[in-house]
Order: structure tokens, then sequence, then C-alpha cells
């Protein structure tokens, strides 16, 4: 029994090898008889049903489609976004504006200062074109100048 036992295997691997060619060119002739089928398939359901499924899914979106009126959202959204411009813009404007008359403000108050700063008579010791003329002169007396120059 002993070589019953080792030739079984030998057998059954020989006939599962067998097996699996045949079911391999099996497989192989299937798919090749399949293939151009499904191609001729593709092209007929291209060519008819297509253009058939394609219009009933157009003709629903038009159905379900929302008609537009003119007092619809379109029409909000569009006054909002207007208002929302028009307010941006006068905001805009009025911060230019505020900015504007801060700066004349300020421009006023540097120049006022500047003028009064002139004005002031902090500096006396520098001479003043009168004083300057009066060094030479002597001063008053009875009413009369006397000159620095002796007469002659």
């Amino acid at each position: 029994m002993s070589s019953l036992t080792t030739s079984t295997p030998r057998r059954i691997a020989a006939a599962g090898a067998r097996t699996k060619d045949a079911a391999t060119q099996g497989v192989h002739d299937a798919r090749e008889w399949a293939a151009p089928r499904l191609e001729d398939a593709a092209d007929a359901v291209t060519a008819s049903v297509a253009p058939r499924v394609s219009s009933a899914l157009r003709s629903t979106a038009r159905q379900i489609k929302p008609e537009v009126t003119q007092s619809g959202n379109t029409g909000l959204r569009r006054l909002l976004s207007w208002r929302w411009l028009l307010g941006a813009g006068v905001a805009i404007a009025a911060a230019g504006a505020a900015t504007a008359f801060a700066m004349r403000r300020r421009y006023a108050a540097a120049t006022a200062e500047v003028r009064d700063d002139a004005d002031s008579p902090d500096d006396e010791a520098a001479p003043t074109p009168q004083s300057a003329a009066d060094d030479t002169a002597q001063p008053e007396v009875n009413g009369s100048r006397s000159a620095s120059k002796p007469r002659q």
C-alpha cells in the first residue's frame, strides 16, 4: 500500500494542474466571446438609450427649476448689495472728511503757535533797527539831541 499512497498525491497534483489549465482556457475563451458583445451593447446604448436618458434628465431639471421673478431673492440680493456698497461709500467719505478736518485743525493750530512765538518778545537781547540807530545818539537833554561827534 505504500506505492499506492505515494502515487496518489502525484496524481492529484497532475489533475489539479490539468484543471487549472482548463479553467484558465475557459475563462480566456469566455472573455474573448464577451468583449465584442459588450462593445456592441455599449454602442447601442450610446446611440439609442443615452439620448433618451439625457433628454429625460434635462426635461426633469427644467420642471423642477424655480421660476425667476422680478421680486424674487435675486432682486433682494442685488438691492442689499447696492445698499451695502452705498453704505460703505458713505462711511469711507465720512472718514475722509473727518481726517481732512482734523488735519486742517492741526495745521491751523501749528500756524497760530508759530505766529504767537514770532510776536512775543522773548529775545530782548537782539537789537531792533531803531535801537541800533539810537546807540550813536546821546540822550536828549532839554529837548535837544546832542551828537556823539564833536561840532567843529
